[in-house]
């Protein structure tokens, strides 16, 4: 046996290995665009538009109210007021 039958012999575990390098690499593209993965690899929960429908204004109007706080467009007294308004008492 010369030495390109045994790599021959070799190639068919090569493009296995390749297959299922790829359908790895679209199932960890899926998980992370769908935001069910991050950088910590923790599990979030349900991606964007997975939330209960009667909730999901709630929460991205909640997700809004806290980034303002935060960036300090809004005092503890106007947070507060607006968490109430919402429906979320801190």
């Amino acid at each position: 046996m010369n030495g390109s039958g045994f790599m021959m012999g070799w190639t068919w575990l090569f493009w296995l290995l390749l297959i299922i390098g790829v359908i790895l690499l679209v199932i960890l593209a899926v998980r992370a665009f769908s935001g069910r993965i991050t950088r910590s690899g923790i599990d979030r929960g349900p991606g964007p538009g997975l939330e209960r429908p009667n909730a999901i204004g709630a929460t991205a109007a909640r997700r809004i109210l806290d980034e303002r706080f935060a960036r300090g467009e809004l005092s503890t007294e106007e947070y507060r007021e607006r968490l109430a308004v919402l429906g979320d008492d801190a």
